[in-house]
């Protein structure tokens, strides 16, 4: 034994990165197996494996790197995946956990300090900006669980935040109080105010820029480049200027970090592949090195040091702990919430970690007479302890918390609805535009619907068939790998077809489909047809939803979409199914949408919307006639997408005035984001049969469209002749 111990602490960069990876691998399985949340036994690893445990591992320089990279990730990745629409419309709410949840600690530390353990006012008082600040440190088990945009936790994320602003504020003004030379009180010197009218200045000017050059640099960085690592590192980039920028200005980073990723939030997706890569690499690797950073600040032998150092930290811990308890379960009362949201917000804002550590630094550098500092080694060690005791107690609580509302979630009666069995089907021939279809249907699909995506290339059946065959097989594969970067699986099948049309007609029956995704024709000729060679086929010979887009800018740069409406909409068997669409869109991207109609139709939505997705920014405008349709181009910017809801010949919602549709795209919202929708006409899906009553193919221009084009030109002809005379 003796002969190993002569090994540790281990120095070598790799055998240090290898034993950290093993504690990763490992503790989740061994926590899993003893039923503990496995954050703890990241905790517990770094106590036992850093110098106050078996002295295997330093804290060298990578664990701080490493540490504070995954304590600016969990702040980033929590401003990510907040509701911004929740947070707007429960900014009230917000408001008063996040005082509440700050100073009702803070005042029961405070006292508890002085009467108690008859520390200092200082002390107190720093003791009780400690316990007032608080670290998401359970912030990973909601992920797991996919609780991010539930309510509690969207309170208990924003009410930290909060807290710990106003927390490191007061800690500012204790630190300003030494630096006056003002060592009897921990309120700010008079001379002082100087010093928060630039800090003030400061922050301002640090939140303005950010509120403008984030935006903009997103903008500009994602319609231009689309490589998955270039965006990585340029939302990694994002949130360490922001970060480098909170510090500058005297606020911890990690509340330049949250900013970063409430500013980023809308151009990042929650579904996409980006966020998918996002949160993959802090939950691997670098969330997983702060945690067990944390354990090794922690040294467990204070607590054998005597009966006082118990009595501090039990104190502590129970004071501060129960200052959270009545901050979030009053809160919970206060707003009506179910008792498992009181217990999610207990358990996320009760644990300290790296505020806790970094407000003790403070304290050991301000000097109360010479040679004597705020914070002692008693003080410190309590804090220390205290860090060990509330993470478990955070990780517990919300593990729990977590589970109770699952539970209740999932015991909640759902609307049953035609798109429980969803399966969109993917007609992609274009490499550049097959993208950001996937894109569009990740957006569109049900989360929790499995294996809900399938992708299909169908090749003419001619003498270039193998080499077009070969290139739609690589297509899809390419496909593939970028659904897979979202976990998700995708079907894919290459077809040979002497028609288009009907090739994608049978692979939609062999795949179960619910609905076809498809892009705009790309017009080759001088003067195409708009539906191109086959749409027309096979939007009148499918009765369910087909959509066709057409993109001119990233879809995560989007800002408005505006939805055009035809009257009696309504009663199509199809109306809820593309509504459901065009809200998950919405949602996932968090941009407004506006629809146009008419009011009869404009109430459905809205109570659809209201129920069914209530943290949608849609608007609704009344347009009495489709005949204004043109009139809406003047309000279609390059970051809107404008959808039109068009129906098929011969059903309820058709109407002549869509035979003009055609030509008012192309002359009115050329350049434009565009989406044609045909709903579905059938509320089951029945087999195609052929009969002398339904026409299987539909030509653009009947005869009678003709011969009225011919006749009116006849007649403009013969007033041109006549004018001559």
């Amino acid at each position: 034994m003796l002969f190993l111990t002569s090994y540790f602490p281990i120095t070598s960069p790799t055998l240090i990165f290898f034993v950290v990876l093993l504690i990763i691998l490992f503790a989740p399985i061994i926590m899993g197996k003893l039923r503990i949340p496995h954050i703890i036994g990241m905790v517990l690893a770094g106590v036992l494996i850093g110098p106050y445990g078996l002295n295997i591992l330093e804290r060298d320089s990578s664990f701080e790197l490493f540490g504070k990279v995954g304590l600016l990730y969990i702040m980033f990745l929590a401003g990510l995946e907040m509701d911004m629409e929740s947070v707007r419309k429960n900014s009230r709410r917000f408001l008063i956990f996040g005082v509440l949840t700050c100073f009702v600690p803070l005042l029961v530390t405070y006292f508890m300090a002085i009467w108690l353990l008859g520390y200092s006012s200082q002390a107190s008082f720093l003791l009780g900006c400690i316990m007032a600040s608080n670290t998401l440190i359970a912030y990973p088990i909601i992920s797991r669980y996919g609780l991010q945009r539930n309510s509690s936790v969207m309170l208990s994320v924003g009410s930290s935040m909060l807290s710990l602003l106003m927390a490191l504020l007061m800690l500012a003004a204790l630190a300003a109080s030494y630096d006056t030379g003002n060592g009897s009180s921990f309120m700010p010197a008079s001379n002082s105010i100087l010093f928060w009218i630039i800090f003030f200045v400061k922050f301002v000017a640090f939140y303005a820029l950010l509120i403008w050059a984030i935006p903009r640099l997103s903008r500009y960085f994602l319609r231009r480049y689309s490589d998955a690592i270039m965006q990585f590192i340029f939302v990694l980039s994002v949130m360490f200027l922001s970060a480098s920028l909170s510090e500058a200005i005297g606020v911890e980073g990690i509340v330049g970090a949250f900013l970063a990723g409430l500013i980023l939030n809308r151009y990042i997706p929650h579904v996409s592949p980006l966020m998918n890569r996002i949160e993959f690499i802090g939950n691997a690797l670098f969330i997983p090195y702060f945690l067990i950073g944390v354990g090794m600040l922690i040294n467990v032998g204070t607590l054998f040091e005597g009966p006082h150092m118990l009595w501090i930290v039990a104190l502590t811990v129970f004071f501060g702990t129960f200052g959270k308890a009545v901050a979030a379960y009053l809160s919970s009362m206060l707003f009506r919430l179910p008792k498992s949201a009181g217990n999610m917000m207990f358990g996320l804002t009760c644990a300290h970690a790296a505020g806790a550590i970094a407000m003790v630094m403070v304290g050991m550098r301000l000097e109360v007479s010479p040679g004597h500092y705020l914070v002692n080694d008693e003080i410190l060690n309590g804090v220390i302890i205290m860090i060990l005791f509330t993470c478990i107690i955070s990780t517990l609580m919300t593990e729990k918390a977590a589970q109770e509302i699952v539970i209740a979630n999932s015991q909640q009666p759902t609307v049953s609805s035609q798109h429980d069995n969803e399966k969109m089907l993917l007609c992609v021939k274009y490499p550049e535009i097959a993208p950001q279809l996937l894109e569009l249907a990740i957006m569109m699909r049900s989360q929790h619907a499995n294996n809900s995506l399938a992708a299909l290339n169908v090749v003419y059946d001619d003498k270039n068939a193998n080499k077009h065959r070969e290139e739609g097989l690589q297509l899809l594969e390419r496909l593939v790998q970028r659904a897979a970067a979202s976990d998700i699986q995708m079907q894919t099948q290459v077809r040979l077809a002497t028609n288009i049309a009907n090739g994608i007609k049978h692979a939609f029956r062999e795949f179960g489909a619910s609905e076809i995704i498809m892009g705009m024709h790309v017009h080759t000729d001088v003067n195409p047809k708009f539906w191109g060679e086959f749409i027309q086929s096979l939007y009148n010979g499918l009765n369910r939803q087909i959509v066709l887009t057409r993109f001119v800018q990233p879809l995560n740069t989007l800002r408005r979409i505006q939805v055009a409406v035809p009257s009696r909409a309504e009663f199509e068997p199809g109306f809820h199914r593309w509504l459901e669409r065009l809200s998950r869109m919405a949602s996932n991207l968090d941009c407004r949408i506006q629809f146009h109609g008419r009011n009869e139709s404009m109430d459905l939505i809205r109570e659809y919307i209201n129920n069914r997705h209530p943290n949608v920014r849609a608007e609704y405008t009344y347009m009495a006639h489709w005949n204004e349709l043109p009139r809406l181009a003047e309000n279609i910017r390059e970051d809107h997408m404008f959808v039109v809801i068009t129906a098929r010949k011969g059903t309820i919602s058709y109407k002549n005035a869509l035979e003009r549709l055609p030509n008012e795209l192309m002359q009115h919202f050329s350049g434009k984001n565009l989406m044609i929708l045909f709903p579905d006409q059938h509320g089951e899906e029945k087999e195609e049969s052929m009969t002398f009553t339904a026409a299987q193919h539909q030509e653009e221009s009947s005869i009678y469209d003709t011969i009225t084009r011919w006749i009116n030109s006849r007649k403009t002809l013969n007033k041109i002749e006549d004018d001559r005379k």
